[in-house]
């Protein structure tokens, strides 16, 4: 069996457009992908330079195979299960900074490069005032976009058509706004003169962004046969799901640039994201968390098992429907899709995600991910949502550290961990559902009024004596 690269393979020789921080298995297997569906429909003509973000990556290893990798998509589609394996080829040039700076730096006078895409952690877009020294490779991601705009500001002489489009995926609140704030930050701590921040601010064209895609990476667990079946040796292989989307905010000079849009894939130019935020985090988030401590203490271990359960399968789908997607300002008809493409990712046959993974920091998760609904409903209804409560109370009696008679491995803050140890003193449902829904030091506001105190405690009750399969049943009106 021959290793993949362009010798055995036939790849399309284009101009790099694209400068990428990061090689991993997320923008290989959702921007690159995006990329060469493109290039492939004759909307672009573009390839792509990565830049590796930090001292360890896998530059090298992509390089080895000149930059193609398997890209296999697998899940339920319109009810039906399905499976691609596609070879990307948009991968043209590698770079590691640290010990290739001057090449680095060289991509700044490019006169094809149009983009700057990004994904390097949450902790990417990060203001380091250390980061000083650009005659080496500054130590964070905006240091090095710094220097790297700086070095093109120079090379054209401050050109302003020389600007780029910058679009970074990193999973914060307005990443692009960010970026740009830590970029402003960072040059005036490293004296840079006006005209260049001037630069800096009208040439470039930052977006903010919402990325949207389950993947699992390297599929360990069958690469071989994937390997027989294509009939490549492939060490870059990536998994993901059929699903995705891409929100980004609108702004002409990047849309222009990178039209993402137009290849009828789940790309959006929107005026504001903030209601696909809420939409992803409110649904898909939301019921995930929402699903943890029902599901476990059910004796369920995984998100596929619990969506195809009877009793929980139905309890999160009233969830979604009843009480999370009313309180989001989207069409109906796209809210319906959203929701109906989430139940098909939970029930993806391809991918094995375990409820206790979902389970670590569920009481941070608890407060971002569901609050938000409860506090929509309330206001739009004037009540609160029972589903959501029984999801609280089952997150309680979760955080009692049992299932039958094994104890559960809490994974959580060191001080929430106390807290609720600190709630089963108390012993009485009643006094631990007041104690809990008080805890405006957890919630960020309480929501312990007279009759959320009593329905939680009746809840915490009957998940107790009863167990939480009957307490759900009972629950559910059965």
């Amino acid at each position: 069996m021959q290793k993949l690269n362009r010798t055995v393979y036939s790849a399309p020789e284009r101009p790099i457009k694209v400068l990428q921080f990061g090689e991993g298995n997320f923008l290989r297997a959702f921007v690159d992908w995006i990329i060469e569906d493109l290039n492939e429909k004759g909307i672009i003509n573009a390839n792509v330079v990565v830049v590796q973000p930090t001292p360890t990556g896998r530059v090298q290893a992509l390089s080895e195979q000149d930059g193609l990798y398997t890209l296999c998509l697998e899940g339920i589609e319109n009810g039906e299960k399905v499976q691609s394996r596609r070879v990307i080829d948009v991968l043209g040039d590698f770079v590691d900074p640290y010990t290739q700076y001057e090449k680095y730096l060289g991509y700044a006078s490019s006169e094809d490069l149009e983009v700057i895409v990004s994904n390097t952690t949450e902790a990417g877009i990060a203001l380091d005032t250390s980061d000083t020294d650009f005659s080496a490779c500054p130590k964070s991601f905006p240091g090095k976009l710094l220097a790297f705009l700086k070095a093109r500001y120079d090379h054209f002489a401050g050109a302003a058509d020389k600007g780029l489009a910058i679009v970074p995926c990193e999973l914060i609140d307005h990443n692009g706004d960010e970026l740009k704030r830590v970029l402003n930050e960072l040059a005036k701590i490293n004296g840079m003169d006006g005209a260049f921040i001037d630069w800096l601010n009208t040439a470039n064209h930052f977006t903010s962004t919402l990325v949207d895609r389950i993947v699992p990476g390297y599929p360990r667990d069958n690469a071989a046969a994937i390997c027989e079946e294509t009939g490549f040796e492939d060490n870059s292989i990536v998994k993901g799901e059929i699903f995705h989307l891409w929100v980004l905010q609108k702004e002409p000079f990047v849309q222009e640039r990178l039209p993402a849009d137009k290849s009828g894939l789940n790309v959006i130019f929107a005026d504001d994201i903030t209601p696909y935020k809420q939409r992803k985090v409110k649904i898909l988030n939301g019921s995930h968390t929402s699903m943890v401590p029902i599901a476990y203490l059910c004796g369920i271990d995984t998100v596929r098992e619990a969506v195809t359960d009877e009793d929980v399968g139905r309890f999160i789908r009233d969830l979604v429907n009843e009480e999370i997607k009313p309180t989001i300002e989207l069409p109906a008809d796209e809210m319906d899709a959203f929701a109906s493409a989430v139940m098909e990712r939970f029930m993806n046959p391809y991918i094995r995600h375990e409820l206790m993974s979902i389970a670590l920091n569920s009481t941070t998760k608890f407060r971002t991910r569901l609050l938000p609904s409860y506090n929509d409903y309330r206001a739009k209804f004037g009540k609160s949502p029972k589903h959501i409560l029984f999801a609280l109370a089952s997150l309680i009696v979760f955080f009692r550290g049992k299932r039958g008679d094994a104890d559960i491995a809490l994974k959580d803050d060191a001080a929430y961990l106390d807290f609720w140890k600190s709630v089963w003193e108390l012993g009485e449902p009643d006094k631990i559902a007041a104690k809990v829904l008080s805890a405006d030091d957890i919630w960020q506001q309480s929501i312990a009024d007279d009759d959320n105190v009593n329905v939680v405690a009746g809840y915490i009750r009957s998940i107790v004596d009863k167990g939480e399969r009957a307490a759900l049943k009972e629950f559910l009106g059965e």
